[in-house]
């Protein structure tokens, strides 16, 4: 009997730290989101035509906080992108909390138009720093493209020419808040780009006006696993100053500019 319980209590305390296992957390993460847009707007620009886009991507994060993963996009419109009709960013980084809620994001993302010409894709490197103030949530981000030919200035201003290398600057700052006791929540962004005054090789640049900001205002109505968002979005480009990229900077549809005001709607799906 007293074998008997002792071995009772020996297969108890082995089994103890098995259930503590399974609910320990899991070293990796991974999320995910693919949403529906009635415009893909890229730093207040069309890259869709004005158009619809399916969208979707995927993040791994190990609890270290490295991360990696991928988001994809239909294209149309602005250029060529070197014959791609699509965009596929991979991205990688590391993210750690710092101060009192805070959190600084740092990392890399490499723009790919696949079945394009190479001289299309880019890399961005960036920072990011979030935290919350009171019910806001704020974002603050750097992103520096060093210079590559992707961002070059290849045509249409008096300094372009052809296996040029330009560099990009995007500095930008969002926040968000929940409205209490709603499923909605309420969203700001403005950016600021500075890059070359001109076109890439396949008809494309980052900032094609040299210097310009984008804004955007909206909300989102979260009814699990779907978000819908609705947003206002423009920038600064005056018509004036998008002539010289005609018509690689204007609708196919109709010469309508794609870097003006626009309302744009969303669906997404997370997991």
């Amino acid at each position: 009997m007293i074998l008997g319980l002792a071995t009772s209590l020996g297969l108890v305390a082995t089994a103890q730290p098995a259930v503590a296992q399974t609910d320990a957390p899991k070293p990796f993460t991974v999320s995910g989101s693919v949403g529906l847009v009635s415009d893909y707007r890229f730093r207040g620009v069309s890259q869709s035509d004005k158009e619809m886009a399916v969208q979707g991507g995927v993040t791994i994060t190990h609890e270290s906080g490295l991360y990696g993963g991928f988001w994809g996009s239909n294209l149309s419109g602005w250029g060529t992108f070197g014959g791609a009709n699509m965009e596929l960013d991979l991205v990688a980084g590391y993210k750690l909390p710092v101060g009192s809620g805070a959190s600084l994001d740092v990392g890399l993302t490499w723009y790919m138009y696949p079945g394009g010409y190479s001289n299309t894709d880019f890399a961005e490197p960036y920072v990011k720093l979030s935290g919350t103030v009171g019910p806001v949530n704020l974002l603050g981000g750097v992103a520096y493209a060093p210079k590559q030919q992707a961002l070059g200035n290849w045509s249409n201003t008096p300094q372009s020419r052809a296996g040029d290398k330009e560099d990009n600057l995007y500095v930008w700052g969002d926040a968000s808040a929940a409205i209490p006791a709603t499923p909605v929540t309420v969203k700001a962004h403005l950016g600021w780009s500075d890059g070359n005054p001109g076109l890439g090789p396949n008809g494309t640049s980052v900032a094609p006006t040299g210097k310009y900001l984008d804004w955007l205002i909206g909300a989102d109505l979260t009814i699990a696993p779907l978000t819908f968002g609705v947003a206002y979005t423009d920038t600064n480009i005056s018509k004036s100053e998008a002539a010289y990229l005609q018509p690689n900077f204007s609708s196919t549809k109709n010469g309508s500019t794609i870097a003006g005001s626009r309302v744009l709607f969303s669906v997404t799906a997370a997991f």
